[in-house]
């Protein structure tokens, strides 16, 4: 997609050391975006990163759970009476195939809520104005098998998203029930099961309106590679100025 003429955003990233965030992070740098990246070892960051992209990087250093460093992360550093544009979130941690079960089994949960809270606390101070963006839109990476409204995994996967997956994908419903609740300005993008793959494109997208509990569009795949994810999130939440995908969750796969 090109990227002419396409208003340059300042974009917050929390999870973008690596996977699907990462991928993101790297194209809205590429594309003349700011970004912000709050992470807990930001030289593991910076080490996959050019330094020509580094240029259009400010990295801050400490934990998706601390609303505190999240609220310093929030304000636009270019213009201090105007939130970020964009929040984008691909926090998580990895599967435990022993255990099926994650370290963390709240760690997409807490990082919203703390994210919630940063905003709240930002609001409350003052540090925005009623003229200046106050509302920055949200992206939450989250995972498909989890729609109540309709089924968006094939039904050989069953026993995987239901049974061995379960614990991970309570805390993403927990997730995205809170910031459904919110009264913030989101999306939440449902990738299918993840690979390393190269990008091949080709992705197909199903809608969601999750608050009004239908399925607008239906697409049923088996897997998607982290560098396709992180594409479409760019082309479709960055890069287009429509807000079609707001308020909705995308199952995205092949």
């Amino acid at each position: 997609m090109s990227t002419i003429n396409t208003p340059k955003k300042t974009i917050f990233f929390l999870g973008a050391t690596g996977g699907c965030g990462f991928a993101t992070l790297r194209r809205c740098l590429e594309a003349g975006h700011s970004c912000i990246a709050l992470c807990r070892i930001p030289s593991k960051l910076s080490a996959r990163l050019s330094p020509s992209l580094l240029a259009n990087l400010r990295l801050e250093e400490g934990n998706a759970h601390d609303p505190s460093a999240i609220a310093r992360c929030l304000v636009n550093p270019s213009s201090p009476d105007r939130m970020v544009d964009m929040v984008i979130s691909s926090i998580g941690l990895p599967i435990n195939f022993k255990t099926f079960s994650i370290d963390d089994p709240h760690v997409c949960e807490k990082a919203l809520r703390a994210l919630l809270e940063a905003l709240a606390r930002v609001r409350k101070s003052g540090a925005t104005t009623a003229t200046g963006n106050s509302s920055p839109r949200i992206v939450t990476l989250s995972t498909n098998g989890i729609a109540e409204t309709g089924r968006d995994f094939p039904l050989l996967e069953y026993p995987l998203y239901h049974v061995l997956l379960r614990v991970p994908h309570r805390d993403k419903k927990a997730m995205e029930d809170a910031l459904v609740a919110s009264g913030e300005r989101w999306t939440v993008v449902r990738p299918a099961l993840l690979t390393d793959g190269p990008a091949v494109g080709k992705v197909r997208a199903g809608v969601e309106d999750v608050a009004g509990r239908r399925v607008e569009r239906s697409e049923i795949g088996y897997s998607i590679s982290r560098e396709d994810v992180g594409g479409w999130v760019f082309e479709n939440l960055v890069q287009e100025s429509d807000e079609s995908w707001l308020h909705k969750a995308a199952s995205i796969t092949y």
